[in-house]
């Protein structure tokens, strides 16, 4: 194979050429600090204020209500122990889902040691939230929900709209890690009554270190960084100026995108490819809601084997994609993400997901899923486990292979 095939866009995405061409100005020509009163801080003060708007432009807020973060982790920090901190007063409950991002669920652990309870919802077999037991969780001391639009490994969506709805009659704020929605599909903060957002600019063709968090008005955070008035007060230190115009640009073009139904296309590959693997392959299942997933996303488990050798054997063809997020790949667990929505231990280890951008062509998936059967078959040849070995299953439907 000649050409390498990029599969892991959930992971990161290049930059596109029109972000990197508005980004490198910024780099030599345009340098000042846009905290400087003079002409070189004034001129690039200017293009950071029409990046806020044009990231507030793509979740309909106003440009002061967004704010900017070194990424999407420091994002849901932010959210998270700034509503925690500025609202002790009120509560010390918090409500979120067992299959959030680490970013999230490492944070609510973390307060969980200072004096703060945690409530993790449950999913069902699809990765979805159950909103009767939303409303159950809820106490006179909840300050806070914060629950993914779209969750990394799988890609199914929840029912952000409805949280929201639930937490404003609550009275309680509403925080969402969009940070795989931001750019793809449709959020509208007022419509959904989401009081925080956490966004970043690397998984929409922009540049890593760079991200943002959008505080509705009038509601109270506690920083989490301090020494100086930077972002509102809100964020200290000296702006990220390159970062911050290549989140503002591929913002735009993300939303462009959006319009343009960009992503119906990327969706149809997806399809394409989970029909070519589950015909072509024999015991595969595919995680996450059938309809309600996110069109980017397709995520496997192949019986028998482990998810990383096959990673690795792909890989060894050209072909980049993961056994699940970037930010776990290290750990030697199952993904947390399948254990919480009934898949087995040993089922979970044989798990790949393959993440579609805008380049990628149906040549490429044809590629795909001409290497993929041998690869599996000669993987499963090796595999200490025996055909006839069943693992348990409660979450997705099971594939039978087609002759």
């Amino acid at each position: 194979m000649s050409k390498r095939i990029y599969l892991d866009h959930s992971s990161t995405t290049y930059i596109l050429d029109e972000v990197y061409d508005e980004m490198i100005k910024y780099l030599k020509t345009f340098f000042g600090n846009p905290s400087s009163f003079h002409s070189f801080g004034r001129e690039v003060r200017k293009t950071v204020e029409e990046s806020r708007e044009r990231v507030a432009d793509v979740i309909s807020a106003e440009p002061r209500e967004i704010y900017f973060t070194g990424g999407g982790t420091e994002a849901d920090n932010t959210a998270i122990k700034g509503i925690a901190y500025a609202n002790q007063s009120k509560g010390n409950h918090i409500i979120t889902s067992k299959i959030e991002h680490h970013a999230v669920l490492h944070t609510c652990e973390y307060l969980e040691k200072k004096g703060f309870r945690i409530t993790y919802l449950p999913v069902d077999k699809y990765g979805t939230i159950d909103i009767d037991a939303l409303r159950d969780t809820i106490t006179d001391k909840t300050i806070l929900i914060s629950i993914m639009h779209v969750n990394n490994e799988v890609g199914t969506i929840q029912p952000i709209e409805e949280i929201g709805k639930i937490a404003r009659e609550h009275n309680i704020y509403f925080h969402t890690d969009a940070i795989q929605s931001f750019g793809k599909l449709p959020i509208d903060v007022n419509k959904m009554n989401i009081d925080l957002l956490s966004a970043s600019s690397h998984k929409i063709y922009g540049p890593k270190g760079s991200g943002a968090l959008y505080i509705r008005k009038g509601v109270r955070i506690e920083p989490l960084i301090h020494g100086g008035h930077h972002e509102m007060n809100k964020r200290a230190g000296t702006e990220n100026v390159p970062g911050i115009i290549g989140f503002g640009k591929a913002s735009e073009i993300a939303k462009k995108d959006m319009e343009n139904n960009a992503y119906k296309g990327i969706g149809e590959l997806r399809d394409y490819l989970q029909k070519g693997i589950t015909e072509k392959i024999a015991d595969v299942f595919v995680n996450g809601h059938p309809e309600k997933r996110i069109p980017v996303i397709l995520n496997v488990c192949f019986k028998y084997i482990e998810g990383e050798s096959i990673i690795l054997k792909l890989d060894g063809k050209g072909i980049a994609a993961s056994s699940g997020s970037a930010c776990t790949s290290g750990d030697l667990e199952p993904s947390h993400v399948l254990f919480a929505m009934g898949v087995d231990t040993a089922l979970a280890q044989g798990t790949v997901r393959f993440s579609l951008g805008k380049k990628n062509t149906k040549e490429e998936m044809d590629e795909v899923l001409s290497v993929l059967p041998g690869l599996i078959e000669n993987l499963r040849e090796m595999s200490p486990f025996s055909a006839e070995f069943e693992f348990p299953r409660e979450a997705g439907p099971r594939v039978k292979h087609k002759h």
